[in-house]
C-alpha cells in the first residue's frame, strides 16, 4: 500500500467494513446525544419561561448553560484523552450525559437546572472533541471523511429525534391537560411535561455507555504510548496487513519526537493548522446554527406559526438536516472538504440575509420563511456541519492532536455559547430580521478564510497531512 493508493470502501473486506462501521457508530453516539441535548431544550423553554418567570437574559442563560459546560469539557478533554486514551474518556462523557438527563428531569429550582445542564454540557464538550478524533484515528484515508461525518450525522439524527419526542410528549400532555393529576406520572408527562422532555435523554445515554465497551482503543494513542504490537493488531483488523504495516511505519516516524505540550501548538506548521481549526470553529458558529436549533419553535412562532405547527416546522428542519448530512457523508470523500466549505459559506450567507429581509416585512410569509430555513439547513448540513468536524480531526499531528482538537473544539463551544446567549437579547433589541442579516454578513470573511487558508485533505493519511504542514512551514 502506498500513499497514492488510499483505501476505499470497496477495497475493504465486508466483515471489516461492518466492524469499522459499528465501532464508528458507537463513538458517534456521542454526537447523537450532543444533538439531542441541543434540541431537546428548545421544546422546554416555553414551559420553563412560564414556570420560573425567566427574563430574556435568564432565558439565554438557561439555554446556553450546557454550552458553558461544553467549553469546560472541551478544555479538559484534550489533556485527558492524551493521558488516559480516547475510549475511557468517551465512557466518562456517557456517564455525564446520563447524570445530567436524570438531574434535569427532577429539579425544582432553576439554579439546579442550570447546574444539571452544565454537567451535561461537560459531557457534550468531551464527546465533541474526542469522538471525531477517535474515528479519524481508526478510519482508512479513502473513507475517513465519510466515517468522521458519521458524527455530524449522529448530531442531526439526535436533533430530529428530540424534536419528535418533544412533539409526541407535548401532544400527550395537551390531550390530558385539565385532567386531575395526582401521580408522579401525571406530574412528569402532563403538568410539567418539560421534565419528560429532559428525561427522555436517559435512554440514549445508557445505550451510548453500553456500546462503548465494545470499541477498541485508538491505535495511534496506543502507538504514542509505546504499545506498538497492540496498535498494529487493531490497525490490521481495520485496514488489512499490508496497509496496517505502512500506516504503523508512518506513525512510528511521526511520534518519534517528544510528547506534545500546549507550547508546541505555536511551532511552525502546527501553528498554521491551529489557526485553520480555530477559525473554522468560529465561522461555523457565526452561521447562527445553534440558535436556530435551540430556538426553532420560538422562531417559527415569531413567523406566525401556532405552537403545535411551530413544533411541526422544527421537525421538518430536523428531517432536512439529517437527509442532507447523508448527502455530505456520501460525497465528502469525492468532492473534498474545501469545495464544500466554500460553497456552504456562500449560500448560507445569502440565505441568512434573505431570511432577515423576510422577517423585516410587516407580515412575513410563514411558508416563505419555512422554505428559506429549509434551504439554510440544506446547505449547512451538506457542507458546513460535517467539515467542521472532519477537518479539525485530520489536520493536527499525532503527538499533539488531543490538545489541538481540544482548543478548536473549545473555541467552537465558546462561539456557540456566545451566539446562543446573545440571540434572545438581539431578538428583543434589534429584531429578528436584523439578527439574521448580521449572521449573513459575517459569512463574507468566512468565504475569504475558506478560499485562502483551508487546505484540501481528502485521500491523505494523517501522517501525510502532517508532512504537508511541515513542508509549507519550511517554504514560508
Amino acid at each position: 500500500m502506498t500513499q497514492n493508493q488510499p483505501t476505499t470502501m470497496s477495497d475493504q473486506p465486508k466483515n471489516t467494513i461492518l466492524y469499522l462501521v459499528i465501532v464508528c457508530f458507537a463513538a458517534a453516539l456521542g454526537g447523537f446525544l450532543f444533538g439531542f441535548d441541543t434540541a431537546v431544550a428548545s421544546g422546554t423553554i416555553g414551559f420553563l419561561r412560564d414556570q420560573f418567570s425567566l427574563s430574556p437574559v435568564m432565558e439565554g442563560w438557561v439555554m446556553s448553560s450546557a454550552l458553558f459546560g461544553s467549553i469546560g469539557g472541551a478544555a479538559i478533554a484534550g489533556w485527558l484523552s492524551d493521558r488516559y486514551g480516547r475510549k475511557i474518556i468517551l465512557i466518562l462523557s456517557a456517564v455525564l450525559f446520563f447524570t445530567s438527563a436524570l438531574w434535569c428531569s427532577s429539579v425544582n429550582d432553576v439554579v439546579f437546572l442550570v447546574i444539571a445542564r452544565l454537567v451535561g454540557g461537560v459531557g457534550v464538550g468531551i464527546a465533541a472533541m474526542v469522538a471525531p478524533m477517535y474515528i479519524s484515528e481508526l478510519a482508512p484515508p479513502g473513507i475517513r471523511g465519510r466515517l468522521v461525518s458519521f458524527y455530524q450525522m449522529a448530531i442531526t439524527f439526535g436533533i430530529l429525534m428530540s424534536y419528535l419526542s418533544n412533539t409526541a410528549l407535548l401532544n400527550y400532555a395537551t390531550e390530558h391537560i385539565g385532567e386531575i393529576q395526582t401521580s408522579f406520572f401525571g406530574l412528569v408527562f402532563v403538568d410539567e411535561v418539560w421534565r419528560a422532555m429532559f428525561g427522555s435523554e436517559i435512554f440514549p445515554a445508557m445505550i451510548f455507555l453500553i456500546m462503548l465497551f465494545i470499541v477498541p482503543k485508538s491505535p495511534r494513542w496506543l502507538a504514542k504510548e509505546g504499545k506498538m504490537e497492540q496498535a498494529g493488531q487493531i490497525l490490521t483488523r481495520f485496514l488489512g496487513k499490508e496497509e496496517a504495516d505502512y500506516e504503523l511505519l508512518q506513525i512510528k516516524q511521526t511520534i518519534a519526537q517528544k510528547q506534545g505540550s500546549y507550547r508546541d501548538l505555536l511551532k511552525p506548521g502546527i501553528r498554521a493548522a491551529l489557526v485553520v481549526g480555530v477559525l473554522l470553529s468560529v465561522f461555523n458558529q457565526l452561521t447562527g446554527i445553534t440558535s436556530v436549533m435551540y430556538y426553532a419553535p420560538t422562531i417559527f412562532e415569531n413567523a406566525g406559526f401556532q405552537s403545535g405547527s411551530a413544533f411541526g416546522s422544527a421537525i421538518i428542519i430536523g428531517f432536512v438536516n439529517m437527509i442532507f448530512t447523508l448527502f455530505a457523508i456520501w460525497k465528502i470523500d469525492k468532492f473534498g472538504r474545501r469545495p464544500l466549505l466554500i460553497t456552504g459559506f456562500v449560500f448560507v450567507g445569502i440565505i441568512l440575509i434573505s431570511i432577515g429581509i423576510c422577517f423585516m416585512q410587516e407580515n412575513p410569509s410563514p411558508v416563505l420563511l419555512l422554505s428559506l430555513f429549509i434551504m439554510y439547513i440544506m446547505f449547512f448540513a451538506a457542507a458546513l456541519g460535517p467539515t467542521a468536524w472532519v477537518i479539525p480531526s485530520e489536520i493536527y499531528p499525532t503527538h499533539i492532536r488531543g490538545r489541538a482538537m481540544s482548543i478548536s473544539t473549545l473555541v467552537l463551544f465558546v462561539g456557540s455559547t456566545l451566539v446562543t446567549q446573545t440571540f434572545p437579547w438581539l431578538r428583543e433589541n434589534i429584531g429578528m430580521g436584523s439578527t439574521f442579516i448580521l449572521y449573513g454578513l459575517l459569512m463574507i470573511p468566512a468565504v475569504w478564510f475558506a478560499v485562502k487558508l483551508v487546505p484540501e485533505t481528502k485521500g491523505k493519511t494523517l501522517e501525510e497531512i502532517e508532512k504537508d504542514w511541515k513542508r509549507k512551514a519550511r517554504n514560508s
